[in-house]
């Protein structure tokens, strides 16, 4: 008759004792190398390198990350049409019955520096949100100021906007002599060997820009010869 297995008692680890135990790799994570060689986990750093479209994350190989840098793609990062620059900013409170309630309110000079240039205000929540609208505002204002081969005015201009009154008259050689919002409303517009005067004592930069862009949208077109005349 067939002999029944004894039943053999477990032998427990006494306290303090170590016990080795094997370590199974699981299917899924291994796999065979070119030679037959088995490398754990290597099939899941090849999953978590494939984005969902099956394109690797991250850069290529030997990429800059940035344009002009080694090994990258050669792209030149574009340059916008228009540059912009925020000339005066202000946080406007406001009382309701929850309680204040804030906004900012910001003014933007945009211009190409080819004789284009507007001022644009725009109001939001955050700063953010403010200055894109004031530039969107600003593109949508812009004049076309007729200046020479020299990049500059033909005769001298003054205008008023508000309690800000402003003169600019050409000055050969000089350069931009401006202050406050009006130099950067001469600046983006590209205008050069200007100088712009202040005449009254108002202070607002956004009503001496309107008053500039005032003034340079009242140039009159006059013949190149007489930009600069000989002595």
């Amino acid at each position: 008759m067939p002999q029944e297995p004894e039943n053999k008692p477990e032998i427990m680890p006494k306290s303090g004792e170590q016990t080795a135990v094997p370590i199974v790799a699981p299917e899924a994570v291994v796999d065979a190398g070119p030679k037959g060689k088995v490398t754990p986990g290597r099939r899941m750093r090849d999953s978590a390198n494939v984005g969902t479209r099956g394109k690797p994350h991250g850069r290529p190989a030997g990429s800059a990350g940035r344009s002009g840098g080694r090994g990258g793609d050669g792209r030149d990062r574009i340059k916008p049409e228009f540059d912009s620059k925020m000339i005066d900013i202000r946080r406007v409170t406001r009382v309701a019955a929850g309680g204040r309630r804030y906004t900012y309110s910001v003014a933007v000079v945009a211009g190409d520096r080819k004789g284009r240039v507007g001022v644009g205000l725009g109001k939001g929540l955050d700063t953010a949100l403010a200055i894109e609208k004031a530039t969107r505002e600003a593109k949508k204002n812009l004049i076309k100021v007729p200046l020479s081969a020299q990049m500059t005015i033909p005769h001298k201009i003054e205008a008023k906007f508000g309690s800000a009154r402003i003169i600019i008259f050409p000055a050969r050689g000089r350069g931009v002599v401006a202050g406050s919002s009006a130099r950067n409303v001469i600046e983006l517009a590209g205008i050069k060997d200007v100088c712009a005067k202040i005449v009254s004592g108002s202070k607002n930069k956004v009503n001496i820009a309107r008053a500039a862009i005032q003034a340079l949208d009242s140039l009159i077109r006059v013949p190149k010869s007489t930009y600069f005349p000989k002595k």
